[in-house]
């Protein structure tokens, strides 16, 4: 029996940029794995994200693990709160919670860093546990991973939006405050009083660090019901990623969640580790999911250099891992990304993604590189995540 694994390079996709002549980043850098797999299998671009729907990694990669996002997606807070083991009762209002820096600047506030200079998990959470200590008891806090973390609103209001602070890079927030409910303004106002002088703040600031000088709430929503992949699919699986968002839709649908060591979301996480513990769980697994948020964390901080050298670990580290078993055995290999994070505009876009599934092992006739432009040209073209994955597994 066949064995697969889908390896998701999140943001990838981009636009052409002047100062690559052209190119975008994926085609600029050196993918020769990529590569091989879109010359020696199906190439094309799948539609991740309905239409409608917020391009975040939440909804695109439940549509890539093989879930209607307009049936089963509520929030992206709920999802990372399942991945955290958080219980939660029918009626709670469940938000991401990211730790942000923001700038005074001629008496207005401007979301300055989305992640408070990627604050270590460490101090996050000498953070979170000050603050929990101030909550109106109608609020609870969690600590996840570096400036990830969970909000709680028990018996919480519900249709009101809220924006990703990754989305308002740059701005002036006071729009995006107009929008929320009071109890959240209150809160997010309430708190900034004491993260101005946390300790953990002005010794950051002595660095030269951004300090986590706000909360920011977004991403609300309530508990989803989700079937298992097993009764969907008929395959046991597994998902690997460092980010809680991905572990939580895997724990929603009955996936293994797989830990790797040094697996940080970001840069300088453990490439090949991720690769290699896939290979290792496809020996009691029929399929894994492996994740890899560098590509998109270099987009959102619009770091074309970064976001180059995340895709080219990317293709060595882990897809050139897994191709070499791959190329031997009977495992099926699909790599892709879940949507676009540009570095002109530092955020997630909706467009059709590449994908390339690996169909012959021998010798390619016809060399093409994987990319936004070949994808898109060679006229394949799959309306859904749920599509897509069952022509992977054949089904």
């Amino acid at each position: 029996m066949s064995k697969f694994v889908i390896l998701v390079g999140d943001g990838m996709g981009d636009y052409p940029i002047e100062a690559l002549q052209g190119k975008t980043p994926l085609e600029a850098a050196h993918t020769p794995n990529m590569d091989f797999i879109a010359s020696c299998g199906v190439l094309g671009v799948v539609q991740t994200v309905p239409e409608g729907m917020p391009p975040g990694s939440d909804v695109a990669n439940m549509s890539l693990m093989g879930f209607d996002p307009q049936k089963y997606h509520t929030g992206r807070g709920p999802i990372e709160a399942a991945s955290l083991g958080i219980k939660v009762k029918p009626d709670d209002i469940i938000f991401r919670c990211n730790l942000v820096t923001l700038q005074q600047k001629d008496g207005q506030t401007f979301m300055q860093d989305y992640s408070a200079g990627h604050i270590s998990s460490e101090e996050a959470r000498q953070i979170i546990t000050s603050l929990e200590g101030i909550l109106p008891d109608k609020f609870s806090l969690f600590a996840g991973i570096s400036y990830r973390h969970i909000l709680i609103w028990h018996g919480g209001k519900e249709n009101f939006k809220t924006t990703p602070p990754h989305d308002i890079t740059g701005q002036e927030i006071s729009p995006y405050l107009k929008e929320l409910p009071e109890e959240i303004k209150k809160l997010i106002i309430q708190t900034r009083e004491l993260l101005t002088a946390h300790p953990v703040n002005q010794r950051r600031i002595k660095e030269g660090k951004n300090p986590a000088n706000s909360i920011w709430p977004w991403g609300q929503g309530k508990m989803p019901r989700m079937p298992k992949f097993e009764e969907l699919y008929g395959l046991k699986g597994a998902v690997i990623s460092a980010v809680d968002l991905i572990k939580g839709i895997g724990v929603l649908a009955g996936l293994e969640v797989i830990n790797v060591p040094g697996a940080t979301g970001y840069l300088d996480t453990n490439f090949r580790g991720k690769a290699k513990y896939a290979l290792e769980t496809l020996n009691d697994h029929d399929f894994v999911y492996v994740h890899v948020e560098a590509p998109d964390e270099a987009g959102h901080e619009g770091n074309l250099e970064a976001k180059i050298k995340a895709i080219e670990k990317f293709d060595k580290e882990v897809v050139g891992t897994v191709l070499e078993r791959a190329l031997k055995e009977d495992i099926r290999i699909m790599v892709t990304m879940d949507h676009y994070t540009p570095i002109a505009v530092k955020t997630h876009v909706a467009a059709p993604v590449p994908f390339a599934i690996l169909t012959n092992k021998g010798q390619a006739s016809d060399k093409r590189p994987f990319c936004e432009r070949v994808a898109q040209e060679n006229g394949i073209f799959i309306p859904s995540g749920p599509k897509l994955l069952k022509k992977f597994l054949n089904i």
